[in-house]
């Protein structure tokens, strides 16, 4: 796979899928053999970042579909995650050998007489870390709130029924001149109230992870190239 600059620019972030197109993560860093763009690492979450090969990947709807499938690429040699110190030899060599691939030539030198000028440029990397960001608290208290209801209460009421005696009944009442008295008992409701502790809600902490863009604004410097030719040397078009 031949990647412009701006390609190999683009790939950083960039969903990672294996050749049935589960996905693996995505892209890291963009590692170089032999001065060609070779080897990417693929950042999975863990603290090792598994390497892939670039020869036979393909870009499909702006995501790297990889030419091995998910295990040969998650056991592959890698890398500390986060890491840009380039490859040592030894390393990859391991990573030919484990994707039974064939090493890349180096380019061929430059003609003699002939010295090539390497424009550099710097790159932004951006990633993330995990740091404290505050502690949650979960505390109960007790709180006293005025309640306002009301209860049907019941009493006695005490009235006076008066029954005539006629002359056809006089004959059954005896009748008692002096003093006398009825008692009868009287009985009256009062509110009581009383207090029951009930169970009425559980509450705990819980936790989402929110995702979202944060704008990152920074410089990064590259070098351009300015040609000063006689213009009786110049290549005619």
């Amino acid at each position: 796979m031949e990647l412009t600059e701006q390609q190999v620019r683009s790939l950083y972030g960039k969903d990672v899928q294996d050749q049935s197109g589960a996905k693996i993560g995505s892209v890291r860093q963009v590692w170089a053999t032999a001065g060609y763009p070779a080897w990417v690492s693929v950042r999975t979450g863990g603290r090792q970042e598994p390497m892939a090969p670039l020869g036979n990947a393909q870009m499909a709807d702006g995501q790297l579909m990889l030419a091995y499938d998910k295990a040969t690429v998650t056991s592959a040699p890698s890398v500390d995650a986060g890491t840009d110190i380039p490859l040592d030899a030894e390393q990859t060599a391991r990573l030919y050998q484990h994707y039974q691939m064939q090493p890349r030539q180096a380019p061929q030198r430059a003609p003699q007489g002939r010295e090539d000028l390497i424009r550099s440029e710097e790159r932004l990397r951006v990633g993330t870390e995990s740091q404290p960001a505050g502690k949650a608290v979960l505390r109960k208290h007790v709180v006293t709130e005025n309640v306002h209801t009301t209860v049907p209460v019941e009493h006695d009421e005490v009235y006076v029924e008066r029954e005539p005696i006629t002359a056809e009944n006089a004959g059954k009442v005896r009748a008692d001149m002096g003093e006398a008295q009825q008692e009868m008992p009287l009985r009256a409701e009062r509110p009581v109230v009383a207090k029951d502790q009930v169970p009425v809600e559980r509450v705990h902490l819980a936790k989402n992870e929110v995702v979202e863009d944060q704008p990152i604004d920074d410089q990064v410097r590259h070098e351009e190239v300015e040609t000063n030719i006689p213009e009786a040397s110049r290549r005619r078009r």
